[in-house]
């Protein structure tokens, strides 16, 4: 089932590749549990088939990194990318993509948030196995309060712009 507006973030963890370490967290990638990062906060989540591919890079990392400032002015606490990638090569392509401390590089390495969501999509054709449907989401104390999912190989609805316009 896919997830809807209304419904709680299912269980689950995430991975991200710290820069620096902090109390915490070390160097490196570390994990953490979904339900404690959402606690209290309003996050933007946008999810895309995966790093490097060319809608992904040219258009929705970049329009999420430019709005930036304009999210956390309509009381967006942090904004996440995520894919179903590892760590380490989510915090790279977080690096060139000039997102550090901007956007959280969150890797779904093995795609269970994508399936959790009911939002993971076969691209088994194009040599990349399960990934994730391309999307947009805000959530707000974990319950998720907007939600656009793109048909189709298509970039309309989940793009910075458009989630912006919801807040």
């Amino acid at each position: 089932m896919t997830i809807k507006i209304g419904d709680k973030l299912p269980e689950g963890t995430l991975s991200e590749f710290v820069e620096v370490e902090t109390e915490g967290c070390s160097l490196g990638p570390n994990t953490f549990n979904v339900q404690d990062l959402v606690k209290g906060k309003k996050i933007a989540i946008f999810g895309l088939p995966g790093a490097y591919t060319p809608t992904c890079s040219a258009k929705h990392v970049p329009g999420f990194v430019q709005h930036a400032e304009e999210f956390k002015a309509k009381g967006v606490d942090e904004i996440w990318c995520v894919s179903v990638n590892d760590a380490f090569v989510m915090g790279a392509w977080g690096r060139e993509q000039k997102a550090t401390n901007i956007v959280r590089m969150m890797a779904d390495g093995n795609a269970a948030f994508a399936k959790a969501l009911g939002l993971d999509a076969d691209f088994s054709k194009f040599g990349m196995g399960t990934r994730s449907q391309r999307y947009s989401m805000l959530v707000e104390d974990g319950v998720v309060t907007q939600l656009n999912i793109e048909q189709g190989g298509k970039f309309e609805v989940s793009n910075a712009e458009t989630l912006l316009g919801q807040l």
